[in-house]
């Protein structure tokens, strides 16, 4: 079992930037690939950005690209998503999500997540 750990949620203007982490644990030989996915009302839960975690290849979503980074520390299996520029269409629950595969092609679709983190709120104000 994988057991994820979000934190660095909040409020802010737009504009701003905001770093998300997630911490890793327990079956941690399990995750090959790492990602984020954020859920707004009225909107379906959506792939942000993910990482395999060995190669480092990382994919992001359309609206993420150019903002957004996704990084892995190895040393203590936590993935970050620095977060910049936001606007209020990127305010929604994040959640960190892992899957055993690497992910080459792209972020992995929502019914092949194994993990799921508790979630993280961010707030955009415009």
């Amino acid at each position: 079992q994988v057991q994820l750990l979000e934190s660095g949620g909040g409020s802010l203007q737009a504009g701003g930037s905001l770093t998300l982490s997630c911490a890793a644990s327990g079956s941690t030989h399990m995750i090959y690939c790492m990602g984020w996915f954020r859920w707004a009302p009225g909107k379906e839960r959506e792939g942000v950005a993910a990482i395999t975690v060995d190669s480092g290849r990382r994919h992001y979503a359309d609206s993420a690209k150019g903002r957004f980074t996704i990084s892995f520390d190895n040393s203590n299996h936590t993935v970050t998503l620095q977060m910049n520029n936001l606007n209020a269409d990127d305010s929604g629950m994040y959640y960190c999500a892992s899957v055993p595969w690497s992910c080459y092609y792209d972020i992995p679709r929502r019914d092949q997540i194994t993990s799921w983190g508790q979630g993280t709120q961010v707030t955009v104000s415009s």
